[in-house]
């Protein structure tokens, strides 16, 4: 091949010597050809690199897949280092996954992307799958930021660069040639790979990654006029049978079937062919990019002599200046909405913008806005449009309505106080009216609960609510606890007893965003409390221990119904709910408990006022500091103590006025007043492994704001050290927790999300 490339060039040079003259439209063209193959297509950056250095001029370039990406980035105006930099910095495993920032969340979508470990469509009673892995939402998002300087660009022979891709009509199955349209879309549909992303719909027709049909575009970029290609090529031959032994791998080979017999001839027809060594990555190893990039810098490399002939042959001054770079900032001032919607209206769509049309606007709070229209899970990927109108830019959003509003959830989990818990949820959107949402939680264990939630989401605008959940666990206890709290029968020398809390629930209420991010609510409770024993006054139901009252073999010390009116307002900006390094965190509620049933004929009117505030920042690396103040008090002189604060134990979900505390056992510190600081050092030292110290210290008693006693010396304190794992069924925490005043020690152990 290179002696053929040798002699062409030869021939070449001799025409120009006896034309004397040569003209622009008669110099040598050259085309470039970027093969697609996921995460190792990178190693086409390293080639362009290498291209550039020999001052080859492209006049041509196309592509498909990642290949496509690769060369749309180019075409549009920025040079190999530019797009090594910008590949360089990205975080691939955020972009692919499709993991959406947790602040594009409201609060419920927040509670529901960490409590249920698999959603699935659920309708007609048949369980379904997503189309694929990921929506490629952040993808697109990205695409839109880097080419919206090419934005206006609908015919791609005016790029700086001519520019085509191949995606494949998932229809019919053949090859469809994209030389037109918008940009950042038809780049989307060729690297739309099947099982990894969803199709893109274009024009009516259903387009999925070109690679399928035509992997290696070189016949097209030819007819574009290139009298030379030069050709990136990072597909693999067929894989032996023992090679496929992962589903990756099968899905690689599948792929290739087609496109790696056309590679035979289509290698041939390349002048300068360049084979990056890629044989070790996969097609999803985008963490391996250093790697990646270098190999094709030293696949290039090997063709350095004859690429350098080539730009000797081109007889083009080296003025060729790439100065493409990412827009910031623009100015969005119409809204167009193309799709009809029939369950949601313009204000639900402009209000999840939470932008002002015609003020600048950073693209990263565009991005936030499509992340929080995404994130509500109403729409398919959400393949918007920039264009300009003179005065700024339309945003033209092209809404297609999930067609599944029926979900099935499930989730699982382990912990020290609920022990092992399945939980199965179904979720149903537009039940009622449109924008409301109606959530079942069944969890079966250990402990037998649920949860009902009926909501109706209509952000700064009042939103209306309805909880009713069932709460039940045992624990083994300190006696003092009860002996403290209720009234027991003098001469009782017990060291622990078991105590079972059932808690029901009903609320309901309004609420609205207050400057997109705090939540306040208003509303009403029921709740009915029931605290029992099975450790005393069993052996004799119809003659119990006198003053203790007893049924079905439990001794029962509070067994009302309370009615309250409570407020709350409420602040989450974490970017992670169990391991956060960056981020503020506040919830304040106040519930005043105006009429009981008085089981045990002590109530009087009282309140509970409680507030958590915190923040999270990255100290060095992969080091993070969270910390966090917290405390409560009870108003008034009722004697009822079930609302009283114990603190102890480990958890996130804990009931009522239960509050975890490193070094002490669950329900170990009550009072009806607690002020509590904590504090957790958090080492990420491999990908979502975590290293953990936590240190907690607290004052807890009756009336400790009353005496002052709450800005004293800590009268208890606690320590735990362990190890968090973010796996795919939630957090899973192994620590270990001491308390040295106390001299007891822990250890809490926990898998799956909190629920």
């Amino acid at each position: 091949m290179r002696q053929i490339v040798v002699i062409f060039f030869s021939i070449l040079l001799a025409n120009c010597l006896i034309a004397q003259e040569s003209k622009e439209d008669e110099r040598l063209k050259v085309g470039v050809v970027l093969s697609g193959g996921g995460a190792k297509g990178m190693a086409h950056i390293g080639v362009l690199k290498v291209i550039e250095d020999a001052g080859v001029t492209v006049d041509y370039i196309g592509g498909t897949s990642m290949g496509a990406i690769v060369a749309a980035l180019y075409a549009s105006g920025y040079s190999a280092s530019q797009l090594d930099s910008i590949f360089g910095d990205i975080d691939f495993n955020v972009l692919i996954q499709d993991d959406i920032p947790r602040s594009a969340k409201t609060f419920y979508e927040k509670e529901d992307s960490e409590r249920y470990a698999l959603t699935l469509p659920f309708d007609k009673f048949k369980v379904s799958t997503p189309q694929a892995f990921s929506g490629g939402q952040n993808v697109y998002n990205e695409l839109v930021r880097l080419l919206y300087h090419v934005k206006d660009v609908q015919d791609f022979e005016n790029l700086p660069i001519p520019f085509l891709c191949i995606a494949t009509n998932a229809e019919s199955g053949e090859a469809v040639l994209l030389n037109s349209g918008y940009l950042p879309k038809v780049v989307a549909a060729s690297s739309a790979l099947p099982s990894l992303f969803e199709p893109t719909n274009i024009n009516g027709t259903v387009l999925i990654d070109g690679g399928v049909v035509n992997n290696y575009p070189i016949d097209e970029v030819k007819a574009m006029g290139a009298d030379v290609i030069i050709g990136s090529d990072v597909q693999l031959e067929l894989s032996a049978k023992e090679e496929l032994s992962s589903a990756l791998e099968i899905l690689e080979q599948i792929n290739n079937y087609r496109t790696a017999s056309d590679m035979k001839e289509k290698s041939l027809k390349t002048d300068i062919y360049i084979k990056p060594e890629i044989a070790d990555f996969s097609l999803i190893d985008f963490q391996s990019y250093p790697e990646i990039f270098e190999s094709g810098i030293s696949a290039a490399k090997m063709q350095l002599e004859d690429l350098k002939k080539l730009s000797r042959f081109q007889n083009v001054s080296k003025g060729d200046v790439r100065t493409a770079s990412p827009n910031d900032t623009l100015i969005i001032n119409r809204l167009v909405i193309v799709d009809s919607i029939k369950n949601y209206s313009r204000g639900y769509i402009k209000g999840k913008l939470r932008f002002d049309l015609g003020k600048k606007i950073t693209f990263e709070r565009l991005q936030q806005g499509i992340n929080n229209l995404s994130a509500t899970g109403n729409f398919k990927t959400i393949h918007y449009e920039l264009a300009h109108n003179g005065l700024g830019e339309d945003l033209i959003l092209r809404l297609l309505e999930t067609p599944n509003r029926t979900f099935l959830r499930l989730a699982a989990h382990y912990d020290e106080l609920y022990k092992s818990a399945a939980l199965l949820n179904i979720t149903r959107k537009n039940l009622l009216m449109r924008d409301d949402v109606s959530s079942l939680d069944i969890i079966l264990g250990d402990n037998v609960r649920y949860n009902f939630q009926y909501y109706i989401d209509r952000g700064s605008y009042w939103s209306f609510g309805f909880n009713s959940r069932f709460n039940d666990f045992e624990r083994e206890i300190d006696f003092a606890l009860i002996n403290t709290n209720f009234e027991v029968p003098p001469g009782l020398t017990l060291s622990n007893i078991n105590l079972g809390v059932n808690d029901f629930t009903n609320q309901i209420y309004v609420q609205t965003v207050l400057r997109e991010e705090f939540a306040f609510n208003l509303g009403a409770e029921h709740k009915f409390l029931k605290y029992s024993t099975r450790t005393i006054g069993v052996q004799d139901e119809d003659n119990p221990t006198p003053g203790l009252r007893v049924e079905n073999g439990r001794t029962i010390f509070e067994k009302s119904s309370f009615y309250s009116a409570f407020a709350q307002l409420k602040l989450d900006t974490y970017n992670d709910r169990y391991f956060p390094s960056k981020g503020v965190y506040f919830n304040g509620q106040m519930n005043f408990y105006a009429f009981s049933s008085d089981y045990n004929d002590n109530f009087k009117q009282f309140a509970v006022a409680k507030a958590r505030i915190g923040t999270a920042f990255p100290l060095l690396g992969n080091l993070s500091l969270n910390l966090e103040t917290e405390g409560g008090f009870k108003l008034g002189t009722s004697q009822v103590t079930s609302f009283d604060f114990a603190l102890g134990g480990f958890g996130n979900d804990l009931i009522n006025n239960f509050v975890p505390f490193f070094g002490y056992d669950f329900l170990a510190l009550p009072g009806n007043s607690y002020v509590k600081a904590y504090g957790k050092l958090d080492f990420e030292f491999a990908r979502k492994n975590h290293f953990l110290f936590s240190a907690n210290f607290a004052n807890v008693e009756d009336d400790l704001f009353r005496t002052g006693e709450w800005f004293t010396k800590p009268d208890f304190s606690g320590y735990g050290i362990g190890y968090g794992l973010e796996s795919f069924l939630g957090p899973v925490q192994v620590l270990y927790s001491w308390s040295p005043e106390g001299k007891t020690s822990n250890f809490f152990f926990s898998v799956g999300y909190w629920f």
